[in-house]
């Protein structure tokens, strides 16, 4: 694929500490401030010496040879607004649809307490402060939030969310609170992107704590993730990222919300895709074996299968066998995505999905770069260069 032609379907602000409290509303400013209080002084740490390497000319003159190698705050562009444009550059990207880093679990736990003024606030500072981050660039796709814990606030916020800028609207990877995502009074969230012509999208750390702790209670030392400490994903962990996108596809599609807004496309972002080809046989079996006894089954128009086709994008890992799951799933489902700035993404993920693609058609690798990527994106690509 030629250089600045890939489209990026998962980046990240690394968010300094305080992030949101500039675009906070005043009545939950001193919850995000006992929040930030709480955990975040390795952030203030890490932070400050990465300023004063950014500022450094000589740490600038290597953002070329180095925009792989850096990571995190001291990484081109990851928190510096200004620089981001850089950093896009350097990468050969034509868009990258930007995600927060460090508020996915805030997001969701606010979601499911009981306090659905912090909720729906603590999402519109997020919302403010990422569309600020992406407005030096046309470029930079901001990924704005809306809880689904309250049908009213939900269409509230998505109509908000909207008329900000978002280029995709992010809903928790799990279950809210009380109801099914596949809830029809929450059509009207999905009516106004079908409407708008943007995707709605999961992305991992937005389904709260995967695994029962006591799996980790082993009698053995702690396992390190991969930034050294234990509060990311290690082994075990990964092994359940699959699990909630699985089942709210799933209700998203046996409910009828697909059949029911046949335009409206799902990205499913930073969750792995080496579960999707096994999920699309399994949600076919579980129509055959149960649309006897169920309505909903009997209504689709399509096989789960074919909806999964026609309007869900998935992001492998780099790590994951890309080609293996284009051959299992089709040439349509798989889109490129790098994870810059963090660690996870590693030092070559290009490299790493071109050898695993190495034997798939050039139409797939087309496909998996730019064309499933413009197919999921729709409209939120009209104030970028038109695609090539």
């Amino acid at each position: 694929m030629l250089a600045n032609q890939m489209h990026d379907a998962d980046a990240h602000i690394v968010e300094p500490p305080d992030w949101l409290l500039p675009f906070a509303d005043p009545g939950i400013r001193p919850r995000l401030e006992a929040y930030y209080d709480k955990g975040w002084s390795m952030h203030r740490k890490g932070l400050d010496d990465a300023l004063a390497k950014h500022a450094d000319p000589g740490y600038r003159a290597k953002d070329g040879e180095e925009i792989w190698l850096r990571k995190n705050y001291w990484a081109t562009g990851s928190f510096l607004k200004e620089d981001r444009s850089q950093a896009l550059d350097l990468l050969g990207f034509k868009t990258q649809l930007i995600f927060n880093s460090s508020h996915m679990q805030e997001l969701h736990d606010a979601e499911h307490g009981d306090d659905l003024d912090y909720a729906y606030g603590i999402a519109r500072a997020h919302n403010r402060a990422l569309v600020d981050f992406c407005s030096v660039d046309p470029r930079l796709l901001p990924v704005l939030y809306v809880p689904l814990a309250d049908f009213e606030r939900a269409a509230q916020m998505a109509g908000e969310a909207l008329e900000m800028g978002a280029k995709a609207l992010m809903f928790a990877s799990a279950c809210p609170k009380g109801h099914s995502p596949s809830h029809v009074a929450l059509d009207s969230v999905w009516a106004q992107a079908q409407e708008a012509g943007i995707p709605i999208v999961l992305h991992v750390g937005g389904g709260g704590r995967l695994l029962d702790p006591a799996y980790f209670e082993n009698g053995l030392p702690p396992v390190p993730d991969f930034h050294g400490g234990d509060g990311n994903f290690r082994s075990v962990d990964y092994m359940a990222i699959g699990y909630p996108p699985m089942q709210t596809l799933a209700v998203m599609i046996i409910d009828g919300v697909l059949d029911r807004f046949p335009d409206l496309k799902v990205g499913a972002i930073e969750l792995g895709a080496s579960w999707v080809p096994g999920w699309m046989r399994n949600m076919d079996s579980a129509a055959d074996a149960f649309r006897k006894n169920e309505e909903r089954l009997q209504k689709l128009e399509l096989k789960p299968s074919e909806y999964v086709h026609r309007q869900i994008r998935v992001t492998p890992y780099p790590h994951e066998d890309a080609g293996w799951i284009v051959e299992n799933t089709g040439e349509d489902i798989c889109l490129f995505s790098s994870d810059y700035p963090h660690v996870e993404g590693g030092r070559n993920p290009l490299g790493r999905f071109e050898g695993s693609l190495a034997n798939v058609s050039e139409s797939a690798k087309q496909a998996f770069y730019h064309d499933n990527f413009v197919d999921l994106m729709g409209r939120a690509l009209d104030a970028v260069a038109a695609p090539a």
